[in-house]
């Protein structure tokens, strides 16, 4: 048989979709194959914003020193580094998934149910993948072990602490990075699985609850998520079997609102024309028709309301994020400066929402959901760096060699060989000068 002159676009898979990844396609500096397998799993390498710790023992003045992780990102305002703290989690995790009793799990007997039924149950047709478990197992493992893990747990929750500390003092946020394609859903039902059935038989304990508050960026993903209410008739807890059917009842008591974050903005009490507020109003003070907090939330949340301890699941969580304020020297023009300006808008009311949802009925955790938790352009980060609060990382290539994904195909011909980017990424730029203007103005 013929060796493939490009063995990576000829045969990229390489890995069990349902099995611990064992090897890789190395990749180099500029992030392209250089045909060479590597015999191990690919370490996650990522830039991060170092967060602040949240005690300082000297509280002296002192200038800090600027650490310069290879990008020039950093600066005396917010310094940055390439994280390590997915791979620490990640060795962690491996650890205590090879420790063959589950007596010495550290976890609840309902816990070590659900993974021993994740991970060796005969579904008759659709398995969990081995990254969506990694993922529940990473929030598991945070939740019911690490506090009981000595030194290494203690340091990796004080990182996360520090980390929302830094960046969302109000909420406590934990983000799974996972491939488009890889089943961020499946693993929003699992994660509900474990917490409710745990919640129901441990009614005293603050890890676990039934209310769960579910955000999505928009109406068409909010739909696409019904499936996670019990009792949907394509509901994943029985038509996927992600829990024994002994125990499907329980996941029944749950209480799920799925929403979009536009539904956070007040909204007005009672419509009126400007001719009419202003006949309300007279002389006096500007009349107040938005809704309250209070109010807002029982129109979002009716069904939480009496609940204590909400868990907050946030799809596509890149959009949600405190803005902090700019460097000076940061001056966004033109269309950069619309786009980040109106993202922003959304992550502000998105952040606030839950900032809301917190101060009324105590949100116990927040976890995110995204392919990309990256800081985007004008949120006072630098742009594309990951969100320092992530801890489980199952990238696109990981996806593609495990046969999850199939490998994305652009075009090349126009590509130049050290070129910076691709034409067709900017075609307009390249094409403009040589058209005619009437070529142009039939375009615009």
């Amino acid at each position: 048989m013929p060796i493939p002159e490009n063995p990576f676009f000829e045969r990229p898979i390489l890995n069990s979709p349902y099995e611990y990844p064992k090897r890789y396609w190395e990749l180099d500096p500029s992030g392209q194959p250089t045909q060479q397998i590597i015999e191990t799993r690919r370490r996650a390498e990522f830039i991060t914003p170092i967060p602040k710790p949240r005690k300082r023992k000297d509280k002296g003045i002192q200038q800090k020193i600027v650490f310069d992780e290879g990008e020039g990102l950093s600066t005396q305002e917010q310094q940055y580094d390439h994280t390590a703290i997915i791979n620490a989690v990640r060795q962690q995790v491996d650890q205590w998934r090879t420790r063959p009793n589950p007596n010495d799990w550290q976890v609840t007997p309902e816990t070590a149910r659900l993974l021993q039924h994740w991970r060796h149950h005969k579904f008759s047709s659709i398995r969990p993948f081995f990254c969506q478990v990694e993922a529940v197992e990473t929030a598991i493992w945070l939740t019911e072990v690490a506090p009981n893990a000595g030194k290494p747990g203690k340091h990796l929750l004080e990182h996360l602490a520090n980390a929302n500390h830094d960046a969302n003092p109000q909420l406590m946020r934990l983000a799974l990075k996972l491939a488009t394609g890889a089943g961020k859903t499946t693993v929003m039902a699992m994660i509900i699985a474990w917490q409710t059935i745990n919640a129901v038989r441990r009614s005293q304990s603050q890890k676990f609850t039934r209310g769960f508050l579910i955000v999505a960026p928009g109406l068409t993903i909010k739909d696409r998520l019904r499936v996670l209410q019990p009792h949907d008739p394509d509901s994943y807890y029985a038509s996927r079997e992600l829990v024994p059917a002994d125990m499907l009842e329980e996941v029944k008591r749950a209480k799920i609102v799925i929403t979009n974050y536009h539904a956070f903005k007040l909204r007005e009490r009672i419509e009126l024309s400007k001719g009419g507020r202003s006949l309300l109003q007279g002389r006096g003070e500007e009349l107040n028709t938005l809704e309250t907090d209070g109010q807002m939330l029982q129109r979002v949340m009716p069904d939480l309301m009496g609940l204590k301890n909400i868990l907050v699941l946030n799809d596509e969580a890149h959009h949600c994020y405190r803005e902090k304020p700019k460097p000076e020297d940061e001056e966004l023009k033109g269309d950069d400066k619309k786009e980040a300006e109106k993202n922003n808008e959304a992550a502000r009311l998105w952040i606030t929402g839950l900032e809301t949802v917190n101060r009324k009925l105590n949100v116990a955790r927040v976890i995110d959901l995204s392919a990309t938790p990256f800081f985007l352009q004008g949120s006072g980060y630098a742009e594309g760096t990951l969100f320092p609060w992530t801890m489980s990382d199952f990238s696109l290539m990981d996806a593609i060699e495990s046969g999850i994904v199939k490998l994305p195909r652009v075009p090349v011909a126009d590509n130049i060989q050290g070129g910076e980017m691709p034409m067709f990424r900017n075609l307009w730029e390249h094409i403009r000068a040589k058209m005619v203007l009437s070529q142009t103005q039939a375009i615009c």
